[in-house]
């Protein structure tokens, strides 16, 4: 299975091979709780840019360790690309930016970011 997800005026889509997962991550760190985002974390090699590289800006704060990329047309963030604890690439998947998900029935984790 895989899931699509995109930026509001959808010039950005994407795919991430795999199933909608069941819960996310809603961290209060100044920049997730700002943008409400609800994250799930997937490896590299399952996410594909299917449209719209020529239309991402990237944004970096703190430590530089996520590149928050936004679509320049709308504003909207609907992934980030970094490295995870053990090293590995992943992509932040905004969860609000997949339509297919049933955001009601998500087990929300909540991270202190704002500590770190």
């Amino acid at each position: 299975m895989a899931y699509e997800g995109s930026c509001h005026c959808g010039a950005v889509s994407y795919t991430v091979e795999g199933d909608i997962p069941g819960e996310a991550m809603s961290c209060n760190c100044s920049h997730c709780r700002r943008k409400g985002f609800l994250l799930t974390f997937v490896p590299i090699d399952r996410f594909r840019l299917d449209s719209g590289a020529d239309s991402l800006a990237s944004y970096t704060f703190n430590k530089h360790n996520i590149d928050h990329q936004f679509c320049t047309a709308c504003g909207c963030q609907s992934f980030s690309v970094g490295t995870g604890p053990d090293g590995a690439k992943m992509a932040a998947v905004n969860l609000r930016c997949v339509p297919a998900a049933d955001l009601d029935a998500l087990t929300i984790q909540k991270v202190d970011g704002a500590s770190f």
